[in-house]
């Protein structure tokens, strides 16, 4: 009896195991339509077909419906979708409902004198069955290949460049989940669409989706909206980019500074000079103090910190934009703690508000000089000479040995007529990718040429000094200077941001990204890396407090010696 009832009991274990095992394989093999969908999946999905619509869909990409409303609706209506069947007869009947698109036999055809930059072109979600059926994802590949062409109602082109237009406005205010939302999804599907960097940020443009999403849903005030917003434009990488936005200059910042200038460099700041304040108050810091902590924090750590919601290329790009932040506060003081003579002291620095700061005129600077008595080396400064100058300032430096160029700013425009002057002949400088309208997130290259056939070019060294404020025209200017037989660029690398750039709103808030795409003439890139000097220099502690130009210092030791 014991053996019979073991027996039973075995069988009734294998039979429950057997039930079990079906269990198990039937739910792996279940149809992903069954499966629950989290709200983050559901707005992913929607923010990319939104998008896609808006810009490739004829009827939509005419104007012919209020996209952001139609966008509004939808986000209430995920609220009752649970599920992959439901989601996808949601987008069926709305893309169905926008009216038929018509074949169009010019979409299928290739410009075959253009040379096309694919890195940034992925519509391959289209077709994602974990999350489409197919006949949605049939609605959208068809609307891929019979896109809209030609006009668009949310951009138009001049020349080569897109600016974007007929945006709705909702104010810089929180006001709702949706409204966010759709900023998010605005600003997210622009990326997506027209920036020529995309591929090169540090998380992939989808997971930044993904991952901004709960973010924005959990917004509540005007400020974490502002943040969120601000954390989103970094997520481009881009020292072109920024976020004006005045609650977080107030609040996030400060409104209160420490009247002081100062430099920086190896990962600490020193102060090249004290300010003045309107309550002829003391100041207790000294021209010469070497500043390592800021209210407990050192230097790197308040650029972390600050990092989160200032764009930049690269981490010498976001040192650049955050500088001039380590300084302010909301509080009426703030702790130092300093190097001076030796010693290290911990001060106790009242801050004040910028209109109690007392401005100071900067010293005067020369557009061109002679840098020695022989004259034998001229030097301009970039970032002041004018078109205008240029035929003077040639006249005095043609019969030079040397020329330097100071490209630590930013210049005038003056590319072009310097490249006639003193370059040898017509060369190829540049190569940019410029957006293709007809095929979004797809660009086109093409080589730019810059000077002319010119005997009499200039035949001295060409000596460029750059550093992080080299940006944008100035690389494009130091790449022209490039071109010269005995160029030679010295300093550090430069700011990495190149291309013109295209201005918007987003929340009613002023921003912008890089709009074309800059390479060296053979595709390497520029951006993110800039231009890397020929020599590296940069400056040091010790020498800014004995107030010398190391990088100008090298560039004539270069001239003087050759390496």
């Amino acid at each position: 009896m014991g053996l019979t009832f073991i027996f039973d009991h075995f069988n009734q274990l294998i039979s429950s195991m057997r039930i079990l095992f079906i269990f198990i394989l039937s739910f792996l093999n279940m149809p992903f339509s069954a499966q629950a969908l989290s709200e983050t999946q559901k707005l992913e999905s929607l923010g990319k077909v939104w998008g896609f619509l808006k810009y490739y869909h004829p009827h939509v990409a005419k104007g012919d419906f209020d996209w952001d409303e139609q966008l509004v609706q939808k986000i209430d209506e995920l609220d009752r979708i649970h599920d992959k069947a439901q989601l996808n007869e949601l987008y069926f009947r709305w893309i169905s409902s926008l009216g038929k698109v018509e074949d169009c036999p010019t979409c299928l055809k290739h410009d075959k004198e253009k040379v096309y930059f694919l890195k940034n072109f992925d519509l391959s979600w289209l077709s994602d069955n974990h999350l489409f059926d197919e006949k949605v994802s049939r609605q959208l590949l068809f609307i891929q290949n019979n896109r809209n062409l030609g006009g668009n109602h949310y951009f138009g082109s001049g020349g080569k460049k897109v600016y974007f237009r007929n945006e709705k406005s909702y104010g810089s205010k929180f006001t709702s989940k949706q409204i966010s939302l759709l900023e998010l999804f605005r600003y997210w599907n622009l990326v997506e669409y027209f920036f020529p960097y995309k591929y090169q940020t540090d998380e992939n443009w989808n997971d930044v989706l993904r991952e901004m999403i709960p973010k924005f849903i959990s917004i509540k005030s005007d400020e974490s909206y502002h943040l969120a917003l601000a954390e989103l434009v970094t997520k481009v990488d881009d020292s072109h980019a920024f976020l004006y936005s005045p609650i977080i200059n107030a609040y996030q910042y400060g409104r209160r500074k420490v009247p002081v200038e100062y430099a920086y460099a190896e990962g600490k700041l020193i102060i090249t000079q004290v300010i003045g304040n309107q309550l002829d108050e003391e100041n207790v810091l000294q021209a010469g103090d070497i500043i390592y902590d800021v209210n407990g924090r050192t230097i790197p750590q308040i650029v972390n910190s600050l990092g989160k919601y200032v764009p930049a290329s690269n981490s010498w790009g976001k040192i650049n934009k955050v500088k001039n932040l380590f300084l302010f506060s909301n509080n009426n003081s703030v702790t130092l703690k300093v190097e001076r003579n030796g010693e290290n002291l911990s001060l106790t620095v009242k801050t004040y508000l910028l209109k109690d700061i007392i401005g100071h005129k900067p010293a005067v600077q020369q557009k061109w000089k002679f840098l020695n008595a022989d004259k034998k080396t001229g030097y301009v400064n970039m970032g002041i000479i004018e078109k205008g100058d240029l035929d003077d300032m040639y006249r005095d430096f043609q019969y030079t040995t040397s020329i330097i160029f100071d490209l630590r700013n930013y210049p005038k425009l003056t590319i072009f007529p310097l490249s006639r002057m003193i370059l040898p002949e017509k060369s190829i400088y540049y190569q940019f990718n410029f957006p293709e309208t007809d095929y979004l997130s797809k660009f086109y290259t093409a080589k730019n040429s810059i000077g002319r056939k010119n005997p009499g070019y200039y035949k001295g060294n060409v000596v460029v000094l750059v550093d992080e404020n080299t940006q944008s025209q100035a690389e494009t200017t130091a790449m022209m200077f490039k071109q010269h037989p005995k160029a030679k660029v010295i300093g550090s690398n430069t700011s990495g941001a190149n291309g013109d750039i295209i201005r918007f709103k987003i929340a009613d808030l002023d921003t912008c990204f890089t709009g074309l795409g800059a390479y060296y003439p053979d595709g390497r890139e520029t951006q993110r890396i800039g231009i890397v000097p020929d020599i590296i220099i940069k400056p040091t502690l010790k020498g800014i407090g004995e107030g010398k130009d190391e990088v100008l210092e090298r560039a004539l030791l270069y001239i003087k010696t050759g390496f």
